[in-house]
């Protein structure tokens, strides 16, 4: 699935020109400082597809004539493609802020393309512009903004009442400098939000790769949840995990969907692997001796050498572990190789559990100045 970058032209790309913000001849039109460098690299080091969207108020009427519009454009568009920059779209909403068009943003007309079509990923998507009105269309469009923010009282006087709201809840990063741009994006990939919906399970995960451990976990087994939270908690990664599951028949669908649905999210959240370590990772507690070896390859295998003597330990059954870490070495698309020995039982899930999630985060650990992919085969 593409994940796309909508970014808006004027205050984001170009500088604006007050008092009238039409950029219609070559004297007005300033680059934005370092753009041309970070959306560069952008282009080069990431994978997303680049949408250029742009309100112009009354384009094409006397008060602005296309022909003062597209030869700047023109020259925008030409000066970005010499640099490597290449926009797969340009949408342009010509009507004025009273028409309250659906094209117009913060409306999504002009994005019915992208919506409801598995080719994209629109949740873990950003659009990066300069206005409230920005972010605003990132919350409808069910994405992320990045606010490039001059002014923050600047455009969107219609939603100022839930311009907190709006920060707090869509603004994944606020800065003035492109370079804090490229930086985040190229760590950014790694926050995931991911659902999976079927008869017997519907769960929710949300999970950045880069966090600090924090978790919020309910699958309603709680030894299930002691374990997913040793997942954030050492692997510090930000995990909130819901289930709704059909525990009145068993245990079963919740443990393996769930991991199913949380090695989903890690293929998402790994979809750029460039600059990561790859590979990790063991560990003991008290007496149990655990090993567990992770490789982020792209293809999934399963070892798995731990017995366990009881039948339950809470009310999660010992049978369930190897389905767990089957489901999610072949969601996640990874090998693992997991071996534990020991005498108390709990010590022995928790040490694997524990070490996994170690494993996963050596493996994780990225450079954000790399761009080196872990492969001599060229892709992963």
């Amino acid at each position: 699935m593409k994940r796309v970058l909508f970014i808006d032209r004027d205050g984001t790309l170009i500088k604006e020109a007050p008092p009238t913000y039409q950029i219609d001849s070559f004297s007005k039109l300033e680059f934005y400082p370092h753009m041309f460098e970070y959306m560069g690299r952008i282009a080069r080091e990431l994978d997303y597809e680049l949408v250029m969207v742009t309100n112009q108020d009354g384009l094409g009427t006397k008060d602005f004539p296309e022909d003062t519009f597209w030869p700047v454009q023109e020259f925008v568009m030409k000066s970005l493609e010499g640099e490597g920059i290449h926009f797969t779209k340009v949408h342009i909403d010509k009507t004025w802020a009273k028409d309250n068009a659906p094209t117009r943003k913060p409306g999504i007309g002009m994005f019915t393309e992208y919506l409801n079509n598995d080719q994209y990923d629109i949740p873990n998507s950003y659009v990066i512009g300069d206005r409230i009105t920005d972010i605003q269309l990132a919350k409808n469009l069910n994405c992320k903004g990045i606010w490039l923010n001059n002014d923050p009282n600047l455009g969107g006087a219609e939603i100022k009442d839930n311009r907190e709201e709006l920060r707090k809840k869509t603004v994944a990063l606020e800065t003035t400098h492109w370079s804090e741009i490229y930086s985040f994006l190229k760590l950014g990939l790694r926050q995931v939000k991911h659902e999976r919906n079927t008869n017997e399970t519907k769960i929710s995960v949300e999970a950045n790769l880069d966090g600090n451990g924090k978790a919020s976990i309910s699958t309603g087994l709680g030894f299930f949840d002691h374990m997913l939270e040793q997942i954030a908690r050492h692997g510090k990664i930000d995990l909130n995990i819901s289930v709704k599951g059909d525990l009145h028949i068993d245990e079963h669908h919740t443990i393996e969907d769930t991991g199913i649905a949380l090695g989903e999210a890690f293929a998402m959240g790994l979809a750029d692997k460039k600059g990561m370590e790859r590979y990790g990772f063991a560990l003991p507690m008290d007496e149990a001796d655990a090993k567990v070896l992770i490789d982020f390859g792209g293809r999934n295998w399963l070892v798995w050498n731990a017995e366990f003597k009881r039948e339950k330990i809470g009310e999660m059954p010992t049978e369930m572990f190897y389905h767990f870490f089957k489901s999610f070495s072949d969601a996640a698309r990874c090998n693992l190789n997991i071996a534990c020995k020991g005498e108390n039982e709990h010590h022995k899930i928790e040490a694997i559990f524990k070490a996994f999630a170690k494993a996963i985060r050596m493996a994780i650990k990225k450079d954000p100045v790399s761009n080196y992919l872990p492969s001599t085969k060229g892709v992963l």
